[in-house]
């Protein structure tokens, strides 16, 4: 679904340029969930636009379907770490305004936005306002924005780090289900290892700036995943303490 060959980027400045990706070749099949982990830096961000058609890459070539990736396509969804709800606009509103974009029938689209609404608990808050909603709620209604196109690639750049710990482990789990249920191929960009092992079907692990690919770890673990006392836990801690471990590695960058 998601071909990377030879991708590097680098972007140039007054003071200088900036190698933020170095040489990244990856394959992300149809249906999958791969997190991105990595320092602050690292290239996570950018490799998500570079992926979405937001920027072009300074070398290499990105395909997504067999078509190589130009500009932003619609069967590519992004969401972001704040939610960046229209703050005039009811939450149906912000939900539907996939459609107003890409100019597809509102009527023929108002039940699916009804219907995703209803899936992550946010049924019969179809006419709030988003400042009457917390922040995880903001970002469920910014969830079910991105997904009204039916898109075949989700884009999720730290979509839960302004969220508390408690809220996030909340929508982890939201997450896990909708994915079940959609299966969109995903690439989630998080700074936390527990998101990473809870949602993964695959963690890739970039070093330092330039970006690079250090490893790329399976989570083989049945789902759905929580942190709590279950069946898997073991697994669960095994996969935390190895990707920690990966993280915490401190390699020189090749020259």
């Amino acid at each position: 679904m998601i071909q990377l060959f030879g991708v590097s980027q680098v972007f140039a400045g007054r003071a200088g340029s900036v190698e933020a990706l170095r040489d990244i070749d990856l394959k992300i099949a149809e249906g999958e969930f791969v997190a991105v982990v990595g320092r602050s830096g690292c290239g996570k961000s950018t490799l998500l636009r570079l992926v979405a058609g937001l920027i072009p890459p300074t070398e290499g070539e990105i395909q997504v379907g067999d078509e190589r990736v130009t500009r932003p396509r619609r069967d590519i969804a992004m969401l972001f770490q704040r939610p960046a709800l229209l703050p005039w606009r009811t939450v149906l509103d912000n939900v539907l305004l996939p459609a107003e974009i890409f100019k597809l029938d509102r009527s023929a689209v108002r039940a699916r936005a009804a219907d995703l609404l209803e899936m992550v608990g946010l049924g019969g808050f179809e006419k709030r306002l988003p400042h009457e909603l917390s922040g995880g709620m903001q970002q469920r209604v910014a969830l079910c924005r991105s997904l009204l196109a039916r898109p075949r690639v989700l884009l999720m750049d730290e979509p839960f780090a302004a969220l508390d710990a408690l809220t996030r482990e909340d929508l982890s789990t939201e997450l896990q289900r909708i994915h079940m249920e959609t299966r969109a191929t995903i690439m989630f960009v998080t700074h936390a290892i527990d998101e990473a092992v809870l949602l993964a079907d695959r963690v890739v692990v970039l070093s330092p700036r330039p970006g690079r690919i250090v490893e790329i770890l399976d989570i083989d673990i049945p789902r759905p995943r929580s942190l709590g006392r279950t069946a898997h836990l073991d697994q669960v801690a095994t996969a935390r303490a190895e990707l920690h471990e990966l993280l915490m590695r401190r390699e020189s960058a090749p020259v």
